[in-house]
């Protein structure tokens, strides 16, 4: 059993950055690809990153590339997503997702690759 807890959300204003932390209880974190996915009111849940077990490889919706940044720290078991840049159409719950068993230069953007998820943290974008 793996526990997820994300923190680092709140409010901001367009523009602003903001780091989300995705804390991962157990002892080996390494051994997963890890993803950040979001949902806003009313809508899906959607794909945001991925970065696999080796850290070298990461995958991200067209609506991150070039403004978020995925990363992993395995000492300290816990997947980052650095957003910058950030616009009002960035507002939602943002969930962080361990895939188990996977490759280690794998990445993964489907919900149903992923076996355990955080509770979510908000992340608000408005002037």
């Amino acid at each position: 059993q793996v526990q997820l807890v994300e923190s680092g959300g709140g409010l901001v204003q367009p523009g602003d950055s903001l780091r989300l932390s995705c804390a991962a209880s157990g002892r080996t974190f390494s051994n997963y690809a890890m993803g950040w996915f979001r949902q806003a009111p009313g809508k899906e849940r959607e794909f945001v990153a991925t970065i696999s077990r080796s850290g070298i490889s990461t995958d991200y919706a067209d609506s991150a590339k070039g403004r978020f940044v995925i990363s992993r720290d395995d000492a300290k078991n816990t997947v980052f997503l650095q957003m910058n840049s950030l616009k009002p159409e960035d507002t939602a719950l943002y969930y962080c997702a361990a895939a188990v068993g996977a490759s280690y230069g794998g990445t993964y953007l489907r919900h149903s690759s992923y076996d355990y998820w955080g509770q979510g943290t908000q992340v608000t974008v408005s002037s």
